[in-house]
């Protein structure tokens, strides 16, 4: 515990400090811009604290970026595990190889992403964690709570957590091939919810991140952006709809064709449900005029 609270205090120093961290004007500029100062900060004081953090939000919606921007104001390395049914016991821990040396062959284990960032001390995240078989994440259960162990079953070794190990996991909730994580797994994680970025910050964002300069046409699209998040929270579309992803790619097309033609080729295109292609499409007329 006191280990803990040790590398807190290195990590976080002070809430003046974080604040003033905050205040930087540099947040707000380059790869990441924070929903809201609350959520950085909140999520920054869980990790820092060594807790388990779950981000939960919209496809989409910058949770990767957190992670990324997190790890780089603690000065961290980052190594990530992105989850699919697929996903098994070797692609998490690890897995044997064979290897000649001096004309002798020899099995070898080569660590997976769980045990090399906890034999390092690093950020370990966990992408798209209800898509994972609740079997398989089973496995890093021991890992996720005060004993900050695991035994490899492929060698028998008992891997005990270095200090400075945390575990960052996502998840889209309510996405096309998730299913609800069970409460002994949930349990494990400090919550923090992303929204997705709108009004004046999603504006700066996209002048950062996009080749669009145009004031007037950067204001459209944060007015498609507020349109295609309302019809999500109304459940009309999906939340593909108002991937950051999606909009990026069609203001950088908007460059060099008609910023309509953009978001179809962008966005609209992506969509297999054609009812959902037509609320899209009609909400892009509206917005850019046909």
């Amino acid at each position: 515990m006191k280990s803990k609270r040790k590398e807190a205090a290195q990590l976080l120093r002070s809430e003046l400090e974080i604040n003033q961290l905050l205040e930087n004007e540099k947040i707000y500029e380059g790869d990441y811009i924070a929903p809201s100062k609350e959520i950085l900060y909140d999520a920054l004081v869980a990790v820092a604290m060594g807790k388990n953090l779950l981000l939960k939000g919209g496809t989409g919606s910058g949770k990767t970026k957190l992670v990324e921007y997190i790890a780089k104001l603690l000065n961290k390395s980052l190594q990530s595990i992105n989850c699919s049914v697929d996903l098994d016991s070797e692609a998490l821990l690890g897995f044997k190889t064979l290897t000649h040396e001096e004309d002798k062959a020899h099995i070898q284990f080569i660590d997976g992403p769980v045990i090399q960032s906890m034999k390092n001390g690093n950020f370990l995240y966990i992408d798209e964690l209800n898509v994972a078989k609740p079997d398989v994440l089973s496995i890093v259960n021991g890992v996720l709570d005060y004993r900050r162990s695991i035994t490899n079953p492929f060698t028998a070794e008992v891997i005990t957590a270095k200090e400075g190990f945390s575990v960052i996991a996502a998840m889209n909730v309510g996405y096309v091939g998730t299913t609800p994580l069970n409460e002994a797994l949930k349990n494990r994680f400090v919550v923090v919810e992303v929204p997705y970025v709108q009004g004046d910050q999603l504006k700066r964002l996209l002048e950062n991140q996009s080749q669009l300069k145009d004031e007037k046409l950067l204001q459209s699209f944060v007015q498609l952006s507020a349109d295609f998040i309302r019809m999500v929270k109304t459940g009309q579309v999906s939340e593909e709809v108002a991937s950051i992803r999606g909009l990026l790619d069609a203001c950088d097309l908007s460059c060099y064709m008609p910023p309509l033609r953009a978001v179809t080729r962008a966005i609209v295109d992506k969509l297999d449900d054609q009812r959902e292609k037509d609320v899209v499409k009609n909400i892009a007329e509206t917005v850019f005029g046909v």
